[in-house]
């Protein structure tokens, strides 16, 4: 199946760095900080947390007093910075389309305040010599992929807090990155509350289907054939919060990766109580899904316990995106899809969201 571009965007833009492992201690210097950032509400200051130290995939990075302008290289690291109540300077377009590439669902956070200079990731990594434009006196890179020869760059001029080691690129959970952004800006009390409202919502949603419990369900899209995010993927996580199981074989089969395409001789994997597929186009890709024997005869595909999110609409941004701020938007949408793939009834059709 030939994927859309969307598709192949999506998983180029996080695979293209994810290719380089092993680890260096390392430590970001100062920059001269230039003007503030603006604020995208009052908060206390973070001066008596500093200075903080943060472990990452190359070492450790300090931060010696409270950043005032913020670049994010990571995908989704601006929503946490806005959700602690500041606007970065920069941030970085992943799935495009929104001024400051930041998505309808954290407009509220941005306010009246300046929208970020929008940096690129063209798949070679980061634009170091725009980023350096911006007189950063903090990088933040945790939703990303950084190689150490583009770690040892950035922080040449500003202290950069990289991936963690824990996990995989691309790998570091919604709250982890939260919780260690609002360490580097001196308001863990803030991330905290950030993370447990965020989750409240989520363990709502799950305690209102409790047929989620148990069942099992795995994402997925249509590029260069069926790709399937592993355990270590945040949209997965999702999954899991919401109470489903992930397939039993799932990661043995993609490896140590957020995800991979998967030969028709293991669709067995996509054949769960329900399936979540981002694609293109819904009406085209599920046809061209069906057509295919090895996934269109399996039972998820013939009893329409399939869920098609469009991933060029904000739904469709906010899925992958997964943050704190876009995960409420993203609840509100996808578990009445959930739930009316697994109610047991093939009859019944799962419908799109009005947006």
């Amino acid at each position: 199946m030939r994927p859309s571009r969307r598709a192949a965007r999506l998983i180029s833009a996080l695979a293209s760095a994810a290719l380089l492992l092993g680890a260096a201690t390392a430590c970001g210097g100062d920059s001269d900080s230039g003007a503030p950032a603006a604020d995208a509400k009052p908060g206390a200051s973070g001066g008596s947390a500093f200075p903080v130290t943060l472990a990452h995939k190359y070492g450790s990075t300090t931060i010696k007093s409270e950043p005032k302008r913020i670049v994010t290289v990571g995908l989704t690291d601006q929503d946490a910075v806005l959700a602690l109540g500041k606007v970065p300077v920069g941030s970085t377009e992943w799935l495009g389309g929104y001024k400051g590439a930041i998505g309808p669902w954290a407009q509220d956070k941005l306010g009246s305040a300046e929208a970020p200079t929008v940096l690129k990731d063209t798949g070679t990594g980061p634009q170091v010599e725009k980023i350096a434009a911006l007189r950063p006196d903090l990088i933040l890179a945790l939703y990303g992929g950084l190689t150490k020869d583009q770690y040892e760059s950035l922080s040449k001029f500003a202290p950069v807090v990289a991936q963690p080691k824990e996990y995989n690129d691309y790998g570091i959970p919604w709250q982890e990155l939260t919780q260690k952004v609002g360490q580097a800006l001196g308001r863990s009390d803030q991330a905290a509350t950030v993370v447990k409202d965020t989750e409240a919502k989520i363990t709502a949603a799950a305690a209102e289907h409790p047929e989620f419990k148990g069942a099992s369900a795995v994402m997925a899209t249509p590029y260069e054939g069926m790709f399937v995010f592993g355990s270590q993927d945040p949209r997965s996580r999702l999954l899991t919060d919401l109470g489903f199981t992930l397939p039993k074989d799932l990661d043995k089969a993609i490896g140590d990766q957020f995800g991979a395409n998967i030969s028709k001789e293991r669709t067995d994997l996509l054949d769960q109580d329900a399936v979540v597929w981002i694609v293109g186009d819904v009406t085209k890709d599920a046809a061209k899904l069906h057509g295919d024997a090895s996934y269109g005869d399996l039972k998820v595909a013939t009893e329409g316990r399939e869920a098609f999110v469009p991933e060029t609409s904000d739904y469709g941004n906010a899925t992958s995106f997964v943050s704190a701020l876009s995960l409420p938007y993203v609840v509100e949408r996808l578990v009445p899809q959930l739930a009316a793939a697994v109610d047991g009834k093939p009859a019944t059709k799962v419908e799109q969201p009005a947006s």
